[in-house]
């Protein structure tokens, strides 16, 4: 059976593994990563409402995709560097993470996740240079909660040109 990660969750249900890893950052580290900010449909008008308004956003796109497993969305953005005078992790949406991204696959992964993917391949054991097969995770956003690994299938729901 399918876990939702964010219907029928409460606000802060994201205060582990891949979503700690934001609250240790200085603000200056914020300079032109990329973001990924999981939300429900119903509250995606207002999520892209709060992000063009509050940022600079590079290459004036924002990526939306659908995680078909359980009907949940991602917004994914690089905030100009230029937005650190007033960046702020309070102003940051909730359920915020930075990622990685392979642009051929079109996966997104957090360090954490690859370093577990990379245990689970190399039977326990991380190793920086392990081959990753990065199409084995085409479309996907590769992350972990409670120490596991998690993959959520993606498919674009729209691009927003700014």
């Amino acid at each position: 059976m399918a876990t939702h990660t964010i219907l029928n969750k409460s606000a802060n249900m994201y205060k582990i593994d891949d979503f700690q890893e934001l609250n240790n950052l200085k603000i200056s580290d914020l300079n032109n990563k990329l973001f990924c900010t999981f939300t429900t449909l119903a509250e995606l008008d207002g999520l892209l409402d709060h992000i063009t308004s509050s940022y600079s956003i590079m290459y004036n796109k924002i990526f939306v995709l659908h995680i078909k497993s359980n009907d949940e969305y991602v917004c994914t953005y690089n905030i100009d560097q230029g937005n650190t005078a007033y960046l702020d992790r309070d102003t940051l949406p909730t359920n915020t993470i930075m990622v990685h991204r392979k642009k051929d696959t079109n996966t997104l992964y957090t360090i954490n996740a690859l370093n577990e993917l990379i245990k689970k391949l190399n039977g326990g054991v991380v190793d920086t240079k392990f081959p990753i097969d990065w199409q084995h995770y085409k479309n996907t956003v590769l992350l972990t909660q409670h120490d596991e690994l998690k993959q959520l299938k993606t498919k674009i729901f729209k691009i927003i040109e700014l």
